[in-house]
């Protein structure tokens, strides 16, 4: 079973009725390092990408997450062995006792579809849920089931289920030559590790190139995978009959590193992050030196970034990678709420992902939203309110607005942010933010806890 160390992070059942908040005392300056925790993409496939080798994999640089919990979760129900100790995950996936994914997991988790790929080609027959996760908008499986069904898979989704096999005496995957309509990340990782243990060689094009996707074929390759290509928009993979045991360290988490650049210039602070990839950060750091913040390498895994004096509007289109990442999106809307001029931001990659400008609002923002665009006028100050969050990264966002605000703030729906932050909260504590995890306690002031929970006010924008 999966073993997590108490950290204070709240396990997966708990953390689905968690009844903490944040409150956030704005206005304290930021000093000193921050440690970048490993990638929660990286990390959420990898583990799903454990399920290839036939021996034991020691993944290193794990991140403490709720959704970590959860996959691994997933994976001690098909039947495989895992230990944490810290950042460090050994899992043992030798043997696969089933071909079914529990359905009240894979339906909280969307990374954890993922695992289609490995358990079809490990076992050939695969029966995963259709995925959930954070409600940003739609994210179909289309593109995975098309590449599985020109691998030689026969496909079904019947009942909220995707059931797969490969017919045959002999149930193994075939090469095959696969065309992306969009550069998925998820359709890209799923079918490259089915492609790892299949007959022949299998080609994806218009694959989606972010550093996540690097690292899974870095890892695969570890355990003795031929893929080629990784990083660019045509991906090779030439199956072999099995992978083996390997050791693996996970990326640092270029969004953790990039909210934390936000966090630091919100703040007018002087930061210290490590470790980084810079090359991860490029679209996040030119948008930060656009508004006017500097950054420095400090040393080739270190960034250390430098107040602005005057915080400046830019615009910002959201897009696959190398373009500007969506899940920065959030974070940068807050910075821009309080920068001179008005900035527009489009979100071009998921349709449902502007529910925290209203939240923003409350704390003094000026954000009008039409369709996907946002159009952000920035303001003298925020005041601290009670908000919100909707989702992973628009959690983030609140707690960055709170750290500028003046007064208190209060941050509701933690479950989200514990999903995808190590310790945020934690994290800024040490760096000197005046920020506290308690108990959501009612009180007399029924107009405070209504906006607080009231999902359905928080989501009308």
């Amino acid at each position: 079973m999966l073993i997590i160390p108490s950290t204070g992070l709240p396990d997966t059942k708990s953390s689905e009725t968690d009844s903490s908040v944040l409150q956030i005392w704005g206005g304290n300056r930021l000093h000193g390092h921050v440690k970048i925790s490993g990638a929660k993409n990286s990390a959420l496939v990898i583990m799903a990408g454990a399920l290839l080798c036939s021996g034991e994999c020691r993944i290193r640089n794990v991140p403490l997450l709720a959704d970590v919990a959860r996959m691994g979760q997933v994976l001690s129900a098909l039947g495989v062995g895992l230990t944490q100790d810290g950042e460090i995950l050994k899992i043992n996936a030798r043997e696969i006792t089933t071909s079914k994914a529990p359905y009240e997991l894979v339906t909280q988790l969307r990374a954890s579809f993922f695992a289609i790929g490995p358990i079809l080609a490990r076992l050939g027959v695969a029966q995963v849920p259709l995925p959930g996760g954070c409600a940003i908008g739609a994210r179909p499986v289309d593109l995975h089931v098309r590449g599985l069904q020109a691998m030689g898979a026969e496909v079904q989704i019947e009942h909220g289920i995707c059931n797969a096999y490969v017919p045959g005496r002999n149930p193994r995957l075939k090469g095959a030559k696969i065309y992306l309509d969009i550069p998925s990340v998820g359709a890209t990782e799923t079918l490259m590790m089915a492609a790892t243990l299949a007959d022949g060689e299998t080609i994806i094009e218009n694959a989606a190139r972010e550093p996540e996707v690097i690292d899974l074929a870095n890892f695969c390759i570890a355990m003795g995978a031929k893929i080629q290509g990784a990083g660019t928009s045509t991906i090779t993979i030439v199956g072999v009959p099995e992978l083996h045991s390997t050791e693996y360290d996970i990326i640092p988490d270029r969004i953790e590193a990039g909210t934390f650049l936000v966090a630091a210039a919100i703040t007018r602070s002087e930061l210290l992050l490590s470790p980084v990839v810079p090359e991860h950060l490029t679209p996040v750091i030119a948008k930060l030196k656009e508004i006017g913040v500097t950054i420095v390498e400090e040393a080739p895994n270190c960034l250390r970034t430098l107040p602005a004096e005057t915080l400046r509007a830019t615009d910002i289109e959201t897009l696959p990678h190398p373009g500007f990442p969506t899940d920065m999106q959030a974070p940068f809307m807050a910075l821009l709420t309080l920068a001179e001029g008005d900035s527009v931001i489009n979100e071009s990659v998921f349709e449902n992902r502007l529910r925290h400008a209203s939240e923003l609002n409350r704390l003094g923002a000026d954000i009008r939203v039409k369709g996907n665009t946002a159009f952000v006028r920035g303001v003298p100050m925020l005041s601290g309110a009670p908000v919100l969050g909707t989702d992973l990264r628009a959690s983030a966002a609140l707690v960055i607005a709170g750290l500028a605000a003046q007064g208190k703030t209060i941050v509701q729906g933690l479950r989200h942010l514990d999903r995808g932050y190590d310790r945020l909260d934690m994290k800024l504590q040490q760096v000197g933010a005046k920020i506290e995890r308690v108990p959501a306690v009612p009180d007399a002031n029924a107009e405070e806890n209504k906006s607080i929970v009231n999902p359905q006010e928080s989501a009308a924008v």
